[in-house]
């Protein structure tokens, strides 16, 4: 389980020799479930991309505590192997100079896997994402944006993580690849038996995929729903995500 408790943060503002500091996240306190999808919703600015750091160890907040098995996120071994991640700029998710059977297989070096099982796994893994097994030696140029993607996933997939945190990783896709992408995540995720927390603006995407949405407006937290019961969100601010939509 994934435990986040009372979390502010706050980056400089201004030069370097500045003391102004702008608050970014304000008391944030929630929990991710084992298996759930949990959404993570709010627009521009609202705090939620630098959530998604400080839930993957990259930031470490001002205040409070965010803890991945009741240990505390920040420690790179607590993370390793448990907890991965897809972002949204898939042009420099992967090393240019790596084939995309080198980036597939970068974590499971990090876990010291056997050249022969990583092979393998790769294998399964691009099959598993829906690409066949001429793209092992293609690199990152000569993927559409959807192939690396997959690739990505892929690479999120190859140590087989509790949970994968998705940070946009729709958004900067065309509308049909978003809705394969969408359908490909729901697959892998009853096959791994995973969850995610799944970050985007896209409250009809995260309506499509996730358990619960929890909405961010201004750094704090605005509401957290089930998505079954969206149509009875309490919050003024939901309700004109919501709006949008139908409109």
């Amino acid at each position: 389980m994934l435990i986040v408790e009372h979390v502010d943060k706050s980056y400089k503002k201004g030069g370097l020799w500045s003391r102004n500091h702008q608050r970014v996240l304000t008391n944030i306190s929630f929990n991710w479930k084992p298996g759930e999808c949990l959404g993570i919703i709010g627009e521009s600015g609202s705090g939620k991309s630098t959530l998604g750091r400080l839930l993957l160890g990259i930031d470490k907040p001002d205040q409070g505590r965010i803890a991945w098995q009741d240990r505390h996120v920040g420690e790179r071994g607590t993370r390793l192997g448990s907890l991965s991640a897809v972002f949204q700029d898939y042009t420099s998710s992967i090393n240019p100079f790596y084939t995309v059977e080198q980036a597939i297989a970068e974590p499971l070096k990090l876990l010291k896997v056997n050249p022969g099982e990583c092979q393998a796994k790769v294998e399964q893994l691009l099959h598993q994402v829906g690409l066949n097994s001429s793209y092992r030696t293609r690199y990152p140029h000569e993927l559409s944006g959807g192939e690396a993607q997959r690739v990505c996933i892929a690479r999120a997939l190859s140590t087989e993580p509790r949970c994968i945190l998705l940070d946009e990783a729709i958004s900067s896709l065309d509308g049909s690849v978003q809705i394969q992408i969408l359908e490909l995540l729901k697959s892998l995720r009853v096959l791994y038996n995973m969850g995610y927390i799944f970050i985007t603006h896209d409250i009809q995407a995260a309506a499509y995929i996730c358990d619960r949405i929890m909405i961010l407006k201004d750094g704090q937290i605005e509401e957290i729903v089930r998505t079954q019961q969206l149509n009875d969100a309490q919050s003024p601010y939901t309700r004109k995500l919501l709006q949008m939509i139908i409109a």
